[in-house]
């Protein structure tokens, strides 16, 4: 089955094909490195990380780039042309610190978090302030092919000079007046015209330019250089938050386009807002959760991971700390899958060879529909999970639970959630568990509580199957 995916450019599912085959050149935006970043920002970047390793499963060679920026990203950024206080700057001043120091703080625990959470390493996570050359660059040759104009030592885009300006988020140039969706500044040509390098004498990072000695790029002209500096002028999927439509993509569209003269993204993919507690996370509230605050609450970030990429990407979710019971839950019998198949391969009871072939073929079929059909990941684990039961009652050979093992690493290689490794024997636990089987053939009841006691205390969970006991660590 073909991969489909949603564009959101064209507002539609086709086939995934690529520019050069084989290859897909892939860039996600990043963080703003102004503050650790909270669960709903994990959520557009563990959709990229399942995409990524989905192209992967599929046989692609994926060149994937994810920036940092760490400058010209503003407070009031619902515009084009966003105002206010640098947000890396704004932090620096209430921290009373070097705003690259503030940079370099808040990227660190981005990686940190982003390890944790079981994030594929980019080819690269390019920052803003190594690529000014390059917007530099980008931004005269702006100027000189006529689709933008300096004033002063500020530059600006001209949205009259590119027609299909506001085809990605359907906002119309016509429509973005002064006064009611954007800020009169009689600089600009037109109220919607919006600024590739901005110069600031009180702007504590600057640079030394041909626009003038006090100045910093743009938001959106950053994430345009970086990407042609690192994939080229096209790239095969673009992909960020649904609040990166507008102004942030439409913008690149823009510029990238009328700069190098095609397109910047074949594919433009967005992932829904996260919802905690059924509504917008929310200073006020006090449930702007990060990755700590999860773990803190004596949760793995894998449990977090699973829980931020269990539903369709383009669907919103929502985040409640008794959804995180769940999923913990639901893990587990997700490991137990893995744990069932190994008690088979070290020997354990099976049904005859061959026996359950049809349901690892389903398994798989329905998994890889699921996520060939616009990475449809509820119904791709639907799949998974109905291996559990097969395994849980004995109908599974030797050699196709010896298969079922090796796909469901594979499997995992997108996912990255599941402990799929070999449990570890453990002699007292053996020992627990046959002692609890003798008492209870023995009708012993109370040395069979007993021991069943002694393993909960050590942290095991044990079941009864028909095919024997199955243990399990907490």
């Amino acid at each position: 089955m073909t991969f489909h995916v949603y564009n959101s450019l064209t507002r539609s599912k086709a086939p995934f094909s690529t520019i050069e085959d084989g290859v897909v050149r892939m860039y996600n935006c990043g963080p703003t490195v102004y503050g650790r970043p909270h669960i709903g920002n994990y959520r557009s970047f563990l959709f990229a990380d399942i995409l990524r390793r989905w192209l992967e499963y599929l046989g692609y060679e994926v060149r994937q780039v994810m920036n940092i920026t760490d400058v010209g990203h503003l407070t009031d950024d619902t515009e084009a042309d966003s105002s206010g206080e640098d947000k890396v700057e704004a932090r620096a001043r209430a921290e009373k610190k070097d705003p690259f120091e503030i940079t370099r703080e808040y990227t660190a625990m981005f990686l940190e978090d982003m390890a944790a959470l079981g994030v594929k390493e980019p080819m690269a996570r390019p920052k803003a302030t190594e690529y000014i050359d390059e917007m530099v660059e980008m931004v005269e040759a702006l100027i000189e092919k006529g689709h933008a104009y300096r004033v002063g030592e500020n530059v600006y885009f001209d949205v009259t000079s590119f027609p299909e300006y506001g085809r990605l988020s359907g906002n119309r140039v016509d429509d973005l007046e002064a006064g009611k969706r954007v800020e009169v500044n009689e600089e600009k040509r037109h109220p919607a015209d919006f600024a590739l390098w901005k110069s600031d004498a009180a702007h504590l990072m600057k640079w030394d330019t041909v626009f003038g000695a006090d100045g910093f790029p743009g938001w959106h002209i950053e994430c345009s250089a970086m990407a042609k500096a690192l994939l080229g002028e096209r790239v095969d999927i673009h992909t960020g938050g649904e609040d990166n439509v507008f102004p942030h993509h439409e913008c690149e569209i823009a510029q990238s386009a009328c700069a190098n003269g095609v397109p910047l993204a074949e594919v433009w993919m967005h992932a829904k807002f996260l919802q905690v507690d059924g509504g917008k996370m929310s200073k006020s509230l006090g449930n702007v959760y990060t990755l700590p605050d999860v773990v803190g609450r004596g949760f793995e970030p894998r449990h977090l991971r699973f829980a931020l990429v269990r539903g369709h990407y383009r669907t919103q979710i929502n985040f409640t700390w008794a959804i995180m019971d769940e999923i913990r839950a639901r893990l587990e019998n997700l490991d137990e899958i893995a744990v069932l198949l190994h008690r088979i391969l070290d020997g354990g009871a099976a049904a005859a060879d061959g026996a359950g072939r049809e349901t690892l073929t389903a398994a798989i079929d329905g998994f890889e529909a699921g996520m060939n059909d616009d990475l449809n990941m509820p119904v791709a684990l639907a799949a998974l999970e109905g291996l559990r039961k097969p395994l849980l009652d004995g109908t599974l050979g030797a050699d196709v639970a010896r298969d079922a093992m090796a796909w469901l690493e594979r499997a995992n290689s997108v996912l990255g959630f599941i402990e799929t490794g070999a449990q570890s024997a453990d002699a007292e636990v053996e020992a627990l568990i046959e002692a609890r089987t003798a008492a209870k053939a023995a009708k012993d009841w109370a040395a069979a509580d007993a021991a069943r006691d002694a393993l909960t205390a050590l942290g095991i969970e044990i079941q009864d199957t028909p095919e024997g006991v199955v243990w399990r660590r907490r």
